[in-house]
């Protein structure tokens, strides 16, 4: 059922130039002096802070770290300092077993990758918990590339109709290994095909997505006059299953769209730009939230993420997230792309296999990333991945070529 709201439209627009919400309701934003006014504090005019305030304030940047990875990982680090003093819980929590994961032997011994932790990011379309564990295909596959020495963030798409070995030497649309295998079997596809060295995971049905948006008090997205009625149908079937009501978004440029109305915009997909703008729309979104949750409080952020619980699955666990908060301060998103790379790509009707985007060719696309990731310009590939760029190349050549 469709719904009037002030989340979008004129009522929620950006003023051009600005990176703050209007408030429109006369009040001052939180924390804010009155003109004139001065801060309690020294001599010096700088202010006192209590040893309560120095640790919202250190609270508050552990959560703020969260949100400089990805979506996921936010809810995954808050959600453990929820539940260190709390009784939840805590995301849903397994363990990989490194042996199944096919991270080469090659791989493991490079010393360019020395030093990053690397997080698989999925988000699946799930109805249902059972749906988190398998049985669903990932919607969205992502790589967070953490250089743990300078915090530096690097994402990157995979994109879920790319034409690969999914894991057990069968070739299709890399998104179905989740489907088939779980977390398991798409952190091995990407080791495999990509030369890897994933060990960890998280992932996020659409509807905690939806949630942690909302939560926020939505985020801010230029929506162009193609993409309206993309949302509002995605709208329409996401509410159908989640059961609850809609508002269409009825305007274009930058708005403030609620949880439903950006999970709809992640899913758009039928535009200029196909699944290429697909997942870029997915990281903008990610950006958008991280602009959001900088603003918000402790207490907000923890009702935020601790309300999503049930729509979180990760193999990280409380000693994995000790890591990671190690450097909050110095973590930052730097840079984010593709694979495969936009001028090493091909798209096509791959027969049985549907309409799938083909890495031209496997090998160059693999130097390509460990460059992206690990400033490795001499980067080789393995002999697997050589392999497995021949067999995809003779399985779609013929496709392609016509």
């Amino acid at each position: 059922m469709a719904t009037n709201s002030n989340y979008n439209g004129g009522n929620g627009q950006r003023p051009a130039g600005s990176g703050r919400r209007p408030s429109g309701n006369g009040q001052r934003p939180a924390g804010q002096r009155p003109a004139g006014s001065r801060p309690a504090g020294n001599s010096n005019g700088q202010r006192r802070e209590s040893a309560k305030q120095r640790a919202a304030r250190k609270r508050r940047k552990v959560i703020i770290f969260g949100v400089e990875i990805a979506v996921i990982l936010i809810m995954v680090a808050v959600l453990y300092l929820v539940m260190t003093h709390t009784n939840n819980e805590g995301p849903k929590v397994t363990v990989l077993e490194t042996e199944e994961l096919r991270i080469p032997e090659e791989v493991q011994q490079d010393e360019a990758m020395k030093g990053y932790m690397n997080i698989a990011l999925f988000g699946v379309d799930a109805t249902k918990e059972s749906q988190l564990y398998k049985g669903s295909r990932s919607d969205s596959i992502m790589i967070a590339s953490i250089n743990m020495d300078t915090g530096d963030i690097k994402l990157v798409s995979v994109y879920r109709d790319t034409y690969l070995n999914i894991g057990t030497d069968s070739y299709q649309k890399c998104n179905a290994a989740y489907s088939y295998g779980g977390a398991e079997q798409a952190v091995k596809m990407l080791n495999m095909n990509l030369d890897m060295d994933i060990t960890n995971f998280v992932t996020v049905g659409y509807r905690g997505l939806s949630e942690v948006i909302d939560g926020l008090g939505g985020v801010y997205i230029d929506v162009d006059s193609e993409e309206i009625k993309h949302i509002n149908n995605y709208q329409i079937g996401i509410a159908e299953v989640l059961k609850c009501d809609y508002t269409p978004v009825t305007e274009t440029g930058m708005q403030l769209l609620n949880g439903l109305q950006a999970t709809a915009y992640c899913r758009i997909r039928y535009t200029a730009g196909n699944d290429f703008k697909r997942a870029a729309r997915q990281r903008e979104v990610i950006q958008a939230i991280e602009d959001q949750a900088k603003k918000a409080d402790y207490d907000t952020l923890s009702k935020v993420f601790n309300s999503a619980i049930g729509d979180i699955y990760t193999s990280l666990d409380s000693k994995d997230i000790l890591d990671l908060l190690a450097n909050i301060t110095k973590y930052r998103i730097v840079d984010e792309g593709g694979f495969p790379e936009e001028t090493m790509r091909a798209t096509g009707n791959i027969g049985a296999k549907g309409s799938s985007v083909v890495p031209m060719d496997l090998e160059s696309n693999v130097v390509w990333l460990h460059q992206f990731l690990f400033d490795d310009a001499n980067y080789s590939v393995t002999d697997s991945v050589k392999e497995y760029s021949r067999k995809i190349a003779s399985d779609t050549a013929p496709y392609l070529n016509k």
